[in-house]
């Protein structure tokens, strides 16, 4: 049986390691002095609970796989099938043509525009660039097509320190905004709200035994530096998920049953919230010809 992720590329710098993937540009590994700060999985393996992936054209879900674009109904692919909806765009289980690779970079491109529900013809790079405590992400996407769009993207980390029990770690987001999990329903995300005053507020940082959450959130806020900053911390050592201002909503998974781990956390950016197709939330608008361009990057600070 042919590997489900295909040929795995090695970056290192110093004492940094990360893992990428053929079979869509995922993020398998990430270490520095063989201290893991991703959960990872088998080379030989499918990536569980979509690990490491990238979600292009659009993050998370469309609501009963279907939009309208410039006033033509849209027919996705349903990809949630016990919910009936289209989740986490097209390109995770596509082949990614190689463009460059070094010792602690990697380039790569993928075309979408080939599938039921996608009119407009995008062609989407993306580079991974290794430093001796993080790593960067840049994403390039541009309109090969003949007519506007819109897209969105995001990706899917499961973050950790080490083998310090996910519980036992805290995590503080920049958010001021939710979108909160609804169970048990087809669309699983309640109507915007603040955070203030709620269980979602995880400005001044919670304990991830506390939470249950497959939730998006937004209204980030901004650090000194313009960006927004994600952060998993304990005792002396703090991960911090960085993202351009681009990347104004991030989700979060808190999922009991991570195989090999048990509790895990992802903190997800994404440039749009969920159904952004059909509510036009925040979307990426290109014009035939023209490009977008963002980032988003980890770093390890130990005290």
């Amino acid at each position: 049986m042919a590997n489900p992720t295909g040929e795995q590329f090695e970056l290192t710098r110093g004492g940094a390691r990360a893992v990428v993937t053929e079979i869509g540009a995922g993020l398998r590994a990430f270490e520095i002095n063989r201290v893991p700060y991703l959960e990872t999985f088998g080379e030989d393996s499918a990536p569980p609970k979509a690990a490491g992936q990238v979600l292009l054209p659009w993050p998370n879900r469309t609501r009963d796989a279907r939009w309208t674009h410039d006033g033509e109904p849209q027919e996705l692919k349903i990809t949630e099938p016990d919910r009936g909806n289209a989740i986490h765009g097209l390109v995770r289980d596509r082949e990614w043509e190689l463009l460059e690779h070094g010792e602690w970079f990697i380039r790569l491109a993928v075309d979408v525009g080939a599938d039921p529900g996608w009119p407009v013809p995008l062609r989407a790079e993306i580079t991974y660039e290794l430093a001796p405590r993080g790593l960067t992400v840049t994403h390039e996407v541009r309109n090969e097509g003949d007519a506007p769009v819109g897209f969105g993207l995001g990706t899917h980390p499961y973050l950790r320190l080490g083998d310090i029990p996910t519980d036992e770690l805290t995590l503080t987001l920049a958010a001021s905004r939710v979108r909160p999990h609804v169970a048990g329903q087809s669309w699983p995300f309640g109507p915007e709200q603040d955070v203030a005053g709620t269980e979602y507020d995880l400005g001044g940082g919670r304990i991830v035994g506390g939470l249950d959450l497959d939730t998006a959130f937004g209204g980030l806020v901004p650090y000194d530096d313009g960006r927004h900053h994600h952060l998993l911390h304990h005792h002396d050592t703090t991960l911090d998920v960085w993202t351009d201002p681009d990347f104004a909503w991030v989700q979060v998974f808190t999922p009991a049953d991570f195989p090999g781990r048990g509790r895990a956390v992802a903190v997800e950016p994404m440039t749009c919230p969920p159904d952004a197709l059909n509510s036009g939330t925040d979307l990426i608008e290109l014009e035939p010809g023209t490009s977008w361009r963002g980032s988003w990057g980890i770093l390890v600070d130990i005290r």
